[in-house]
């Protein structure tokens, strides 16, 4: 197997040299030759964005730290997803794409130095920015015509400020990230795409929670996948399964299919085991159990609205901690980012034409979670009244609230259209054939709100 070293092409780790011509005339030597290993060493080795090809290791020793280069000049466009809709956004910091047997392992850091990023978004957002300006997003624009009317989830599609992923890798196939930290992403930390054959495994995971839509692990229409002893504390849905938004995930018509989680760990997310809400082509045969999602807002989090489509369907839920939540379950057909029109169509509370962009939830287990002091309520389940969620079973969990918690049922998740509740019960609307056996629920007066 060939090996190098970053240095052997001139690289230096001092946090100040710019390695990228480093890194592109090393990856071109391995792919010259087949494939190899490239090892980075003790140091910090800044760096803009970076290409990896197959058959290709990246191994950081412990030590080292990938530091990435915050100028968003430095990002050309790339082909990708972002929100849930193909198209060019900023090149991410590491990426693969058309790729076979990619790795990237070791004890090191991969650090994106996100913090830049953040208040740039903060300052556009302050400043009522609804347009492209700066030269990268008019860029973007003209190569993504359209984008006015594309769906989005808050990120900033509509002045095409599309910041870069931390780690994606595109079209791919037998990839695995093992062992490394990956701390302060611009955007989604880890974006896998369109990947068939996936671990990842002793990975962790961090950017503050106050990081504008800084997704942990962001798997999205990819087949046969493994996320196992992972840690994510992020600023957004830590563990979340996707398949496009709308119309566009519509056409592409892939699928997120056979994917298990266990025996991981999310702190502080918006949700911990997520589904959506990008759910155009479904997601299907997904297993999670043995996890720990104490101290996220939502612990298990499946969420979608007209408009995104897509069928969610057997996916099994199992011996998972919740504790110290807003709400432990919260499945909604009513979520709310992206949107602006709190009258829309998309909320009303009467039945609405079936459509290919009527999303569906069926078949679903959660059994086995615990989950103390919840402090909105103990459970949000809410589907459509033309598209019940069907054949739910809940069975053997144990939920108690935190009756002296300010926070209002009403932040269970994050909706619009729905009548107000001020018992902090579980929540079930929409969801006729819900089953619920050895279900313990402390603190609510009542148990179960039904609507």
């Amino acid at each position: 197997m060939f090996n190098v070293k970053i240095e052997d092409f001139g690289g230096k780790s001092d946090g100040v040299f710019d390695n990228s011509a480093a890194f592109e005339a090393a990856f071109n030597e391995i792919k010259k030759n087949g494939g190899g290993t490239l090892t980075l060493g003790k140091g910090k080795w800044s760096t803009g964005p970076i290409d990896i090809y197959s058959n290709t290791t990246l191994e950081l020793l412990e030590g080292a730290e990938l530091s990435f280069i915050t100028d968003p000049n430095a990002y050309p466009p790339a082909f990708t997803r972002w929100e849930g809709v193909e198209c060019y956004a900023m090149h991410a910091l590491v990426r693969a794409a058309d790729a076979k047997n990619i790795k990237i392992i070791g004890k090191g850091t991969i650090n994106g130095n996100g913090k830049d990023w953040w208040e740039l978004k903060k300052a556009k957002k302050a400043r009522g920015q609804s347009k492209p300006e700066d030269s990268y997003e008019l860029i973007l624009a003209e190569k993504n015509p359209g984008f006015e009317t594309q769906p989005g989830g808050g990120g900033g599609r509509e002045m095409q400020f599309l910041r870069p992923s931390l780690v994606e890798f595109i079209n791919c196939e037998n990839v695995t990230l093992e062992g490394v930290k990956i701390m302060n992403s611009p955007f989604w930390t880890v974006h896998p795409v369109y990947v068939k054959g996936l671990v990842l495994k002793d990975l962790h995971i961090e950017n503050p929670y106050e990081a504008p839509n800084t997704d942990g692990i962001d798997i999205d229409s990819c087949v046969d996948v493994s996320i196992l002893h992972c840690t994510v504390c992020v600023g957004d849905d830590g563990i979340c399964l996707k398949s496009g938004s709308g119309l566009d995930g519509i056409r592409v018509n892939k699928p997120t299919v056979n994917v298990t989680i266990k025996d991981c760990t999310v702190r502080f997310a918006h949700g911990g085991i997520v589904l959506g809400s990008e759910t155009a082509a479904g997601i299907q045969h997904v297993h999670a159990e043995n996890c720990d999602l104490s101290g996220t807002d939502r612990g298990i989090r499946i969420k979608s609205r007209r408009g995104r489509g897509g069928d969610l369907y057997d996916i099994e839920l199992k011996n998972l901690v919740m504790n110290d939540t807003l709400c432990p379950i919260a499945m909604n057909m009513y979520y709310k980012c992206g949107i602006t029109d709190t009258k829309s169509p998309l909320f009303s509370l009467e039945k609405q034409p079936i459509t290919s962009e009527t999303p569906r939830i069926h078949d679903v287990k959660i059994i086995g979670c615990t989950a103390k002091n919840c402090r909105a309520s103990a459970g949000f389940i809410v589907g459509l009244p033309e598209m019940p969620i069907d054949n739910l079973e809940i069975r053997d969990c144990d939920f108690s609230t935190d009756e002296t918690s300010s926070e209002s049922p009403m932040d269970s998740d994050m909706f619009y259209g729905l009548p107000e509740v001020t018992v902090k019960s579980f929540r079930v609307r929409n969801a006729p054939g819900a089953k619920f056996e050895n279900v313990k629920i402390q603190g609510p007066k009542e148990a179960f709100i039904y609507e």
